[in-house]
């Protein structure tokens, strides 16, 4: 073990699993990149290769030990793109960074090639170099029923508190699978849409929005109403004129501006901006491009600049999110969402996410699945032991996906870890400050181990640990189904506690491989290791947003499936529940006789508060984000049988939107009194 263990404390600046990128070669990165949005890749020979494997009759075998060699690469790969976040330790004017996009404060986000990202990390003035994490889908609930229209009532705010439907306020949504604008749900009286931009990250139907965002295509107002008034003579869609990368039926950007922001919705009289995230379809497409928390730092700062531009306070929804990192609102992309929200008159809701299930409510419900990514313990003492079981699935199937575990724990503590792989014996201790990278176990699985102490942002412990399949144009191996043991060891024990997260995979066949269905799927824990709290997404417990639960409103309940907090450092995240089960809003891209749609899932909640939120800014442009989240806090109702005090799945309580106006208008004036 001592030659497949070394010292990490001359590569603390390179997040591990950048590392584990680099040691992997141009072939094996275009097939990671279908699945790791960080990573693109510029070769057409790797893509070549991968596609005429594809095509082959003769498919690739199951993984044989005996065939491959051993060993790390001598030299990086210098096709390979990756998208990451810099960490400045000064200004970030003293120094370029190469390939910058963006900067906010002392963090930078930038696209490098894998040969320049030890030069980077080596600069006086760099602190960290970490990839972007990985933007979770929606995976919102939706009734197969079409629903009748929705009540004109039904998300009508009323009360003495004047919001003129949100008029003089953008309404700002990020999400995924296309926006109709010219449903009937965003039209003016004079057939004319309420979107007044579309920035299409991942779209070349139009000119790039310029400057720092120089990719994608910005749709206009002019271009769309201009679609509008053409499509009709020559009996086409609006959208065949205008067209977007993504045009989902059914989609949820869609669904989710309807109900912040459609003539039904909140802010019936705000205007409407969006970001159409790329996360492309299951093809070669996702190989060449990025769709991961960077862009979204994009996506924020477009519609901040927007705002600035129009001259009016701006209510931000995202219904996305991330797993990774320490759930401390540490986080690059947090720490950047954060730093913008300083400014008053902005404001970021974001989704908690759809993983509270933790345990079957029927025989055939697999929603537990989602659900089981969290883990927490005490070690008591030191010289004692901690076990995680973490199941990869089989019974036929071959996992082709990366399962990335995180352990985080006290700077007090010293934690050793060993990994016991399904029908293996231990491999460890690995030691703090010790690794092991890519190294392939029998049957092909390939373990990577990362122990470090002081992680540079939040000051903590971290171990990650990575089970990635193996690719090579002659054999591919999934990772080994079956229970993965992660134990923990007590070298040093002051304070004893940890946390732990697994990501998640959206569950999708792959290509056949060896006699098996080859899969992407999301490993989860055991019953008897999930923790059923602090399953909140990491995107959802930056300190400045306001983090949404799923109510089930007719059932005066929080939907089984809403994430709960709180976060790692013990903050009220969820803040607030709203209605997020069985929404009916506008069914984007869909046929005129189903215009409707009815979806559940924390998306659904979180486009409500935006809209709350939005009619606060309309009654008082003034508030910060932080007077925004005091607010929702003051004014929640409890649950049946609740009181005041926080709960890890409803937050503070169900909103209350007039309650909510009624605060913001006197914000000031409290201020003035002496």
């Amino acid at each position: 073990m001592a030659k497949t263990i070394k010292s990490t404390v001359s590569l603390l600046k390179i997040a591990p699993k950048l590392r584990m990128i680099a040691n992997g070669d141009s072939f094996v990165n275009t097939i990671r990149a279908e699945r790791s949005p960080c990573v693109a890749v510029r070769s057409g020979a790797a893509l070549k290769a991968v596609q005429q494997m594809r095509a082959s009759d003769d498919q690739p075998e199951a993984f044989n030990s005996r065939t491959m060699k051993r060993g790390h690469l001598r030299q990086v790969a210098e096709d390979v793109l990756v998208s990451v976040f810099v960490t400045m330790r000064g200004p970030v004017g003293l120094e370029e960074i190469p390939g910058q996009t963006a900067r906010r404060g002392n963090l930078i986000a930038a696209t490098l090639r894998l040969d320049q990202v030890s030069a980077v990390a080596t600069r006086p003035n760099v602190m960290t170099v970490e990839p972007g994490e990985k933007l979770v889908p929606p995976r919102p609930l939706t009734n197969a029923t079409a629903p009748s229209r929705p009540s004109p009532s039904h998300r009508r705010i009323e009360g003495p508190v004047a919001h003129r439907g949100g008029r003089g306020v953008l309404i700002g949504i990020i999400d995924v699978q296309g926006f109709d604008f010219a449903h009937e749900d965003f039209r003016h009286g004079n057939n004319k849409t309420r979107f007044v931009r579309i920035w299409d990250q991942g779209g070349n139907a139009r000119p790039s929005p310029g400057g720092r965002f120089n990719y994608g295509a910005e749709l206009k107002e002019e271009h769309l109403n201009a679609a509008i008034a053409g499509a009709q003579p020559v009996a086409v869609a609006p959208q065949d004129l205008e067209p977007q990368s993504q045009m989902v039926d059914g989609s949820h950007g869609t669904h989710v501006a309807s109900i912040a922001a459609g003539n039904l919705g909140l802010c019936n009289e705000a205007k409407i901006a969006a970001v159409l995230v790329s996360l492309p379809p299951e093809d070669y497409d996702p190989r060449k491009a990025f769709y991961d928390s960077t862009r979204l730092a994009h996506a924020v700062d477009y519609l901040l600049e927007l705002a600035d531009e129009m001259n009016m306070p701006v209510s931000i929804n995202i219904s996305l999110g991330t797993n990774g990192h320490a759930h401390d609102g540490s986080s690059p992309i947090s720490r950047w969402i954060d730093s913008a929200l300083v400014t008053p008159g902005r404001s970021v809701c974001v989704a908690a996410g759809n993983a509270g299930q933790e345990a079957p409510q029927s025989r055939d419900d697999i929603g537990y699945i989602m659900g089981r990514i969290h883990t927490s313990g005490t070690i008591p003492a030191a010289g004692l032991d901690r076990d995680i079981e973490w199941i990869v699935v089989g019974n036929g199937i071959a996992d082709l996906s990366e399962n990335e575990m995180e352990v985080w724990y006290s700077a007090q503590d010293r934690f050793s870890i060993s990994i016991r792989p399904p029908n293996m014996g231990w491999i460890g201790p690995v030691r703090p400050g010790q690794f092991i990278e890519n190294r392939r176990l029998n049957g092909g699985t390939l373990l990577s181990v990362y122990n470090e102490v002081y992680h540079p942002t939040t000051g903590c412990n971290y171990t990650g640990v990575y089970l990635s399949p193996f690719f090579s144009p002659n054999a591919v191996a999934g990772v080994a189904a079956g229970t993965w043991l992660v134990r923990l060891h007590g070298d040093d024990v002051r304070d004893g506690t940890y946390h732990a997260w697994i990501e998640r995979d959206d569950p999708r066949p792959l290509d056949p491989i060896g006699g098996l269905q080859g899969w992407a799927f999301p490993s989860f824990l055991s019953q008897s290791s999930n923790v059923d709290s602090s399953s909140v997404s990491s995107l959802a417990c930056g300190h400045s947003i306001v983090s949404v639960a799923n109510l089930d409103a007719p059932r005066d309940k929080v939907n089984i499936t809403s994430s709960q907090g709180p976060t790692r450092d013990g903050r009220a995240k969820p803040e607030i529940a709203a209605p997020g089960t069985d929404i009916v809003a506008a069914r984007g891209f869909s046929a005129p006789s189903t215009p409707w749609i009815s979806m559940t899932g924390t998306s659904m909640a979180s486009p409500y508060v935006t809209g709350v939120v939005g009619l606060m800014l309309a009654v008082n442009p003034r508030l910060t984000a932080a007077q925004i989240g005091g607010i929702l806090q003051r004014t929640a109702r409890p649950l049946p049988g609740h009181d005041f005090a926080w709960r890890d799945d409803a937050g503070y309580g169900v909103i209350d939107p007039e309650a909510c106006l009624e605060q913001a208008r006197t914000v000031d004036d409290r201020q003035d009194m002496t």
